[in-house]
């Protein structure tokens, strides 16, 4: 995978400041939604591209529309000059 995107090791705590780390970073943000099925496979998928890692997402979560689930990968990724 490109290293480009930088892990995430402190996922919870995210200080309010503008340090020059934070501002020369993007956030993306990646929201699969479908069938509880249909999701999970999607998330294996990507997996085995090398996209991320299963752990990397979200828990599955209840989506707008009836008998749907979501679940979110956010990734911080190295802004380019």
């Amino acid at each position: 995978m490109s290293q480009e995107f930088l892990p995430d090791d402190n996922k919870f705590a995210r200080p309010n400041d503008d340090s020059a780390a934070e501002s020369e970073q993007d956030v993306v943000c990646v929201t699969v939604t479908g069938s509880p099925q249909g999701v999970r496979e999607t998330i294996l998928t990507l997996y085995r591209l090398g996209f991320a890692e299963v752990g990397d997402w979200s828990p599955v979560q209840r989506a707008a529309n009836p008998n749907q689930v979501m679940s979110v990968l956010i990734r911080r990724r190295k802004r380019k000059a």
